[in-house]
């Protein structure tokens, strides 16, 4: 049987990444264009996929917050979000319309967790969240090999850690100050050191506040019982190569002995760096149109 040819955007918050083919060894073609105005990418992204007509499904991983409850009003709507002028945009149901194609959307990161699951860091098993830390913090979670979702989808990058003692950084983020993503974000970073990530050296003193806020996010996640493995992407996490080992011994102390830790295995096996790099939102969206069909 031959596998139905799928389009994909990947709606991301710089650029959008819009993909045709059926999987990582066909991939029939490939375009990227900016992230501006809501108007201007989406025409751009249209008049991508007029010239790819004949496709089966589309799939779209997007930036969020997102709508992914399908029988509500703003399914495939970006929701209240801080990308000026994106909050309320319509992205599926404009697509879908315009293609008359099954449509599956969800958010970048479950669309990278997916594809980390089929071809990446996680190939093999069903049950495991995404974590990407770069501009922002999000997590995918996948159970049972399909997004976990709800009332709507995770938004675990802004729990509210406890702060380590003498940490009295207000946070970056616009909404919370000190969650995880205003402590541990690349934004966060940079506020709070002067400089980049990937400028400060590994024993700068703003490492530890960010490991240890990452570590409490692992900590929350291993404590739903879901994740068999839990991968790291986003350009802090990836390229930082001290920050996951770092990560991986304040998860452990973290959890003070508390449940089976047994079942957590090889902790260098547990918390690992994703390994499809930019390609995982592109791959992505071919499985959440195939999803959709």
């Amino acid at each position: 049987m031959t596998a139905p040819l799928v389009a994909g955007v990947e709606l991301g918050g710089t650029k959008c990444v819009c993909i045709l083919g059926t999987g990582p060894d066909d991939i029939r073609a490939i375009e990227r264009v900016p992230t501006t105005t809501p108007d201007a990418t989406l025409a751009a992204i249209e008049a991508i996929l007029d010239n790819w007509r004949g496709f089966d499904a589309l799939g779209i991983p997007s930036f969020g917050p997102v709508g992914i409850d399908r029988s509500a009003s703003d399914w495939g709507h970006i929701t209240l979000t801080t990308k000026p002028g994106w909050s309320g945009t319509n992205i599926a149901p404009r697509l879908g319309a315009r293609y008359d194609v099954p449509v599956g959307f969800d958010t970048d990161v479950v669309g990278a967790g997916l594809a980390e699951a089929h071809w990446g860091a996680a190939q093999g098993l069903a049950d495991l969240a995404y974590v990407t830390i770069g501009t922002g913090i999000g997590v995918g979670m996948i159970a049972g090999g399909r997004p976990l979702s709800g009332l709507t989808h995770a938004e675990l990058g802004h729990i509210r850690p406890r702060r380590l003692a003498g940490d009295d950084f207000a946070g970056a983020c616009v909404f919370h100050g000190d969650c995880v993503e205003g402590l541990a974000a690349g934004p966060a970073i940079a506020a709070r050191a002067g400089i980049p990530a990937e400028r400060l050296g590994a024993d700068d003193p703003a490492w530890p506040p960010v490991v240890d806020a990452v570590a409490q996010l692992c900590h929350t996640l291993v404590l739903t019982g879901l994740p068999r493995r839990i991968v790291f992407g986003g350009g802090v996490a990836v390229g930082t190569p001290h920050l996951l080992p770092r990560v991986r011994a304040a998860l452990i102390e973290s959890l003070g002995g508390y449940g089976n830790i047994a079942l957590l295995g090889d902790i260098d096996d547990f918390i690992v760096p994703a390994a499809l790099g930019d390609r995982a939102g592109p791959l992505g969206a071919i499985l959440l149109g195939q999803a959709a069909l």
